[in-house]
């Protein structure tokens, strides 16, 4: 087995007990779970406050880019302390802004602003930031150079490209859908430089699958079944 991390995805909910997935309270009990990191979403206000929250929409409020900061519900956690929370844990940062979402900004402010508070906490070592938008990472990096930067790939994406796509936008990593792992990939990324995350294992099988391909990163809903398989429980 040769994964090096076990993320929890959102953090680690718990419906019975009311933590509800991307907020502080879950990432407190990935914590606990014994988790190395955590994967969590962020979107931006209409005063430019980061919001933790993983759709456009938030249920009984309205679209979060229309919003301020006040009127966030008290359970959508803002990224300084989300960050807080996630002392001594990796953190995956994933940016929520594509072209055909509501509230999509071209000028990717939020890409410069995660970047700019990554840099102020000094969490440039513990942090990746993330998205699917290949204009999000490149204003990451344009923000601060030497922050890692993975390239999210969805499932329908053809995997001989990614590789070769993220490199072209400078990044560090590549977090493909558990889906496209093959050998192929995996050696693209190996000769490549790239760290490889993959995303979201909920089965035994696909981490032990994972585990034989060598990605470096797991990220699961269900962390104490991730780290059982592998052993480190």
């Amino acid at each position: 087995m040769t994964v090096s991390a076990v993320h929890a995805h959102r953090g680690s909910p718990d419906p019975a007990s009311g933590a509800r997935e991307n907020t502080l309270e879950a990432f407190f009990r990935a914590r606990l779970l014994g988790a190395d990191g955590v994967e969590l979403d962020v979107r931006r206000t209409a005063d430019g406050a980061l919001a933790v929250h993983h759709d456009p929409d938030i249920r009984g409020v309205g679209p979060l880019h229309t919003l301020v900061a006040d009127q966030l519900p008290e359970s959508v956690a803002r990224l300084p302390d989300a960050l807080d929370a996630c002392q001594g844990l990796t953190v995956n940062i994933e940016l929520k802004n594509l072209p055909g979402e509501p509230g999509f900004d071209p000028d990717e402010r939020m890409a410069r602003e995660v970047a700019d508070l990554v840099t102020a906490t000094g969490r440039e070592s513990s942090v990746v930031i993330s998205s699917f938008w290949p204009g999000s990472l490149d204003a990451v990096r344009d923000a601060g150079p030497a922050l890692a930067t993975g390239l999210l790939v969805a499932s329908w994406f053809d995997p001989t490209a990614c590789v070769a796509m993220a490199l072209e936008h400078g990044c560090t990593a590549v977090h493909p859908h558990a889906s496209l792992l093959d050998e192929s990939l995996m050696n693209g990324a190996r000769e490549a430089g790239l760290a490889v995350a993959t995303w979201t294992l909920n089965d035994p099988a696909q981490i032990h699958a994972a585990a034989g391909f060598g990605v470096a990163t797991v990220i699961t809903d269900d962390v104490t079944m991730a780290l059982a398989a592998l052993g480190r429980l």
